[in-house]
């Protein structure tokens, strides 16, 4: 099966994206706060890989990306367990975790549904 260059584009906009929050979710639940920056670029990174989801896949990504983003809200909002292990505080590496995800899929969700609302008016 062959697929179209978008399709890859979001892809590894996706990878990248997402590699790039458990990077900054570890580092700023072990070490320090969030560069901002570096949140720029994950939600530079989510209007990208969200302006390439295709129209047949819409659905299942407003699917996907809202259930991810309530799950990380709950996370972030305290009702994931605060625990630690050898000193380190697992509670606040998830948390700071969920909320980088939340930077990446937030704009994907908000492109993907807004060029699906766009595609239903204009049929």
């Amino acid at each position: 099966m062959i697929r179209s260059r978008e399709n890859l584009i979001g892809a590894w906009a996706f990878l990248v994206g997402v590699l790039l929050s458990v990077g900054v979710g570890l580092f700023a639940g072990l070490f320090a706060s969030v560069n901002q920056i570096l949140l720029g670029i994950l939600a530079i990174l989510g209007i990208v890989a969200g302006y390439f989801v295709s129209e047949r896949e819409s659905k299942t990504f407003l699917v996907a990306s809202v259930s991810l983003v309530i799950v990380s809200y709950a996370g972030i909002s305290g009702l994931v367990l605060s625990a630690a292990i050898a000193g380190i505080d697992i509670g606040k590496i998830i948390s700071s975790t969920l909320g980088a995800l939340l930077m990446l899929f937030v704009p994907a969700a908000v492109i993907v549904a807004l060029k699906t609302v766009f595609s239903i008016s204009t049929s």
